[in-house]
């Protein structure tokens, strides 16, 4: 991993990526998104600021664990401006998140023990399928291919 002296206050990009291990793509995804920001100098070019490092540290830490971005970034917008995540943002943030971490291993370890159970269909009619109709909590209110045009409904006001 390349070292950048100390008396290096900001990085470009590739910098950037070749210190954090994410890639130049990745990095301007997270910008775009409101995760990270820079400055551009008279030539147009990104400068981070050092302590973007910790930040990209954050965003992909949480990332591993399935945290959606829009989730890391209401945390970071949460932290006074240009202040980056300490070991004790880190402890109360992940706290928050345990609690949507456990239903989501729940979730997922129920799926993976009716897989052998689902023919794969997608009719989301059948009474029994775990995996698109769990309980049959669509069987008293619709059939067949509306529930997906209400599930893509759903999705689009989201």
């Amino acid at each position: 991993m390349p070292s950048i002296p100390e008396k290096v206050h900001e990085l470009t990009v590739g910098q950037l990526a070749a210190r954090s291990g994410a890639a130049v793509s990745a990095l301007h995804f997270y910008e775009a998104k409101g995760l990270i920001s820079s400055r551009r100098t008279a030539g147009n070019q990104r400068r981070y600021s050092r302590d973007t490092l910790r930040r990209v540290a954050f965003v992909r830490a949480a990332q591993r664990v399935g945290i959606p971005l829009a989730t890391i970034r209401e945390a970071l917008a949460e932290l006074p401006e240009g202040r980056t995540p300490t070991r004790e943002d880190w402890a109360r943030l992940s706290e928050k998140w345990r609690s949507e971490l456990d239903e989501r291993i729940r979730q997922l370890n129920r799926l993976r023990d009716h897989l052998t159970d689902c023919i794969g269909c997608g009719c989301l009619s059948l009474d029994s399928c775990v995996l698109s109709n769990p309980d049959d909590t669509f069987g008293d209110r619709l059939t067949g291919s509306r529930l997906m045009a209400e599930r893509a409904e759903r999705a689009d006001r989201r």
